[in-house]
């Protein structure tokens, strides 16, 4: 099996990466480096059946190995403090990136699976949310170049699959947290953690009562391996990743200073503009479908992730 994920060389795509790498699969990993690191692939850069190449999606593809079986599609910028620095770039993977792997993928007659996001229900009014609700996005908002980048990534993959027939998946990615998450990226767990372990202010914007639901990252790829199995069949499946559970920001801070033994106080900032006030995945249809649901505990989780930043 051959199989291309672009932004392979970032946090949840590393871990694709070694998941097939580890299966005996030919991988071939894209990623422009601007979020993601060769460091999350370093064990097996030179190795056989691993080819990395330094390439922006957003442009032409150069030539690339042939006979590709499975395409994922991860490469964007992913944490609000990267998207803001990023607007531009961030609409551009999304829209042309996300068209020119839909076109190697036509060509190759591979199946495509894109990484979408929960940001695409926008600040909700449905809780907690299913895949056929429409979402709650501001067009105009800071948020919105990620938003909009991802809807619009979706909408394409749609029509491709109903003009050519293109067997596609769609996987819409809550709250991921884990080892290789960069410090202090804008993601609230690894802020909190850096803040934490310096003994920093813990910043917590508004009063903390919105909430997150946290998906521990090997849990995530399980879901996005049996996802990939699915676009095999033809059908539009369009299904949520992510852990039910749902702790506030406050709670959460509150438990990343122990987990820490930190002193650490928490202070409040204002709350962005468009910062959703809850966010929850219905995991419906990835329980009937893919026979999936998380295994690892947000206590189990954190642990892991502490541990590894304990270790930079």
């Amino acid at each position: 099996m051959k199989v291309l994920i672009a932004g392979g060389a970032g946090f949840i795509g590393s871990y694709l990466c070694e998941h097939y790498f580890g299966e005996g699969a030919e991988v071939i990993c894209l990623d422009n480096l601007i979020t993601g690191s060769k460091e999350n692939i370093a064990s097996f850069l030179d190795r056989e059946r691993f080819t990395f190449l330094e390439v922006d999606v957003s442009r032409p593809l150069p030539g690339l190995p042939s006979g590709i079986d499975l395409v994922f599609n991860l490469a964007s910028p992913a944490s609000p403090v990267d998207y803001y620095n990023y607007p531009l770039e961030t609409l551009r993977v999304g829209s042309a990136g996300t068209e020119n792997l839909l076109q190697l993928s036509l060509k190759e007659g591979a199946e495509f699976v894109l990484a979408s996001t929960s940001e695409v229900y926008g600040d909700p009014k449905v809780h907690p949310q299913p895949e056929d609700y429409w979402g709650n996005v501001n067009p105009n908002g800071k948020r919105s170049v990620y938003d909009e980048s991802k809807r619009y990534a979706e909408a394409v993959t749609a029509a491709y699959r109903r003009k050519f027939g293109l067997k596609t998946a769609v996987a819409r990615i809550f709250n991921t947290y884990g080892p290789r998450l960069r410090p202090a990226d804008g993601r609230v767990v690894s802020n909190f953690i850096s803040q934490a372990r310096a003994g920093a202010p813990v910043t917590v914007y508004g009063d903390g009562s919105q909430t997150r639901s946290l998906c521990y990252v090997s849990d995530l790829v399980t879901g996005l391996v049996r996802l990939a199995g699915k676009a095999g069949t033809g059908d539009n499946v369009v299904i949520n990743l992510g852990n039910p559970r749902e702790i506030t920001i406050l709670e959460l801070a509150r438990t990343v200073i122990s987990r820490c033994r930190s002193r650490s106080e928490i202070t409040f900032q204002a709350l962005p503009d468009d910062d959703p006030a809850r966010r929850c995945p219905d995991i419906s249809r990835a329980k009937a479908l893919l026979g999936w649901r998380p295994a690892v505990s947000l206590e189990e989780g954190l642990k892991k992730t502490i541990d590894w930043f304990e270790e930079l």
